[in-house]
């Protein structure tokens, strides 16, 4: 059986990432890893948030994504899929590359949010950190393409 990590970070794209890593999980007769990667905000001065506060935060988050993976697991379980679901908290691309490795890995499904190229440059990408170092086959689902309103 073939094992396929899903980093999700439940965005728009994540129903679009699930249905993607679905299907091959079907074709390779698979079982889908959702990964769900919590990242602490980021304290950038000394007027930050009080530590209670960034705690509380955190814990909020990890319930929020606690129950949305319960809510995919269940969703793709029903089409037959065997389905397990991880939550950590922490940098994202070391996390999903750490998970990677410790399951042994066959593919890692993942989105692509469409930055602008300077976003992406200042910022850098949890794709492409994975890209670079992934030592499996990366698949990655390009975001949808938002159609401009008719007037």
């Amino acid at each position: 059986m073939k094992t396929i990590l899903v980093p999700i970070d439940l965005s728009a794209t994540t129903a679009s990432v699930c249905e993607a890593a679905a299907a091959l999980a079907k074709g390779l007769s698979g079982k889908l890893v959702f990964l769900h990667v919590v990242q602490p905000p980021v304290i950038t001065s000394d007027y930050g948030i009080a530590i209670e506060n960034l705690e509380e935060l955190v814990a909020v988050s990890e319930k929020t994504a606690s129950t949305q993976l319960a809510n995919f697991r269940e969703k793709y379980r029903t089409d037959g899929v065997v389905i397990e679901t991880v939550q950590l908290t922490g940098a994202p691309a070391p996390l999903i590359l750490d998970q990677a490795q410790h399951l042994n890995v066959d593919y890692i499904v993942m989105g692509s949010h469409g930055h602008t190229p300077l976003y992406d440059l200042l910022v850098g990408t949890t794709t492409h950190g994975v890209l670079k170092k992934a030592k499996c086959p990366v698949v990655i689902v390009p975001a949808e393409e938002k159609k401009p309103q008719r007037k």
